[in-house]
């Protein structure tokens, strides 16, 4: 049985490059529905989908830092479509380090949004899959949360803190019929990235979809994107602290 047999594959950020592209992989034959802000804006998104032979596309308005109407929202989507199958927690933003050193308001949105209101949705979701002994949600890490950077520790903290959150709610839900993929991707050149020189490697939306896609369905609970991050991330851990700490990346 495929994964999208079970249910409406939703996305909460319905604008995001890897989000749409993995949803792509798994609308053939389902009902997605894609949750954004501005959602009466989502027509680019919607025809994607659509193309790649969703049975139909739904928007929902969504603002993931309202934490508070994340149990209204999925209520409301479950009402309309039927339990949520697959949830894909997309959304997120890199946010300016810089500022955030001088800003603590932009340091705690940066926060709020990478790592706050993903434990709020992720809470939400998990209960009611727990509840009805099935489904699946993706969410997305970073090799930045891996060891976290002077470069950009504001949002490395934050995918920091993302990475263990879910890792351990992995554990929670295991023997309970609910799966959960932490994608745990490089540098990733899209939009989000624009302007910045790419890292070594470095990875593309689709790249990531197609990881995901792949460790989905095969009931993982983890991919590294690539896969060779893994040899990294190890090497990161072992370099000593004077060293990483004058690392400009």
């Amino acid at each position: 049985m495929a994964v999208t047999d079970t249910g409406p594959v939703v996305i909460f950020g319905g604008r995001s490059e890897i989000g749409v592209e993995l949803v792509t992989r798994l609308a053939p034959g389902a009902t997605v529905v894609l949750a954004a802000r501005g959602a009466d804006r989502l027509a680019d998104e919607t025809a994607a989908v659509t193309a790649a032979g969703a049975a139909a596309v739904h928007v929902r308005e969504f603002d993931a830092d309202d934490a508070a109407a994340h149990v209204g929202l999925v209520e409301s989507i479950e009402a309309d479509f039927g339990p949520i199958g697959v949830a894909v927690l997309a959304f997120g933003i890199l946010g300016d380090q810089a500022r955030a050193e001088r800003d603590s308001a932009h340091a705690a949105a940066i926060v709020h949004t990478d790592f706050t209101a993903q434990v709020s949705l992720l809470t939400v979701l998990a209960a009611g899959m727990r509840a009805r002994g099935r489904g699946a949600i993706v969410a997305f890490s970073s090799i930045a949360g891996a060891r976290v950077r002077r470069a950009n520790y504001v949002y490395g903290s934050a995918k920091a803190g993302l990475d263990g959150f879910v890792s351990g709610l992995t554990d929670a839900l295991d023997g309970t019929g609910v799966q959960v993929l932490l994608v745990r991707p490089g540098f990733v050149i899209g939009r989000m990235t624009e302007g910045m020189t790419p890292a070594p490697l470095s990875s593309t939306p689709g790249q990531v979809a197609d990881a995901a896609a792949t460790a989905l369905r095969a009931g993982r609970t983890s991919v590294w994107v690539p896969r060779s991050l893994a040899v990294l991330v190890l090497a990161f851990r072992l370099t000593p602290r004077f060293v990483w700490r004058r690392l400009s990346r």
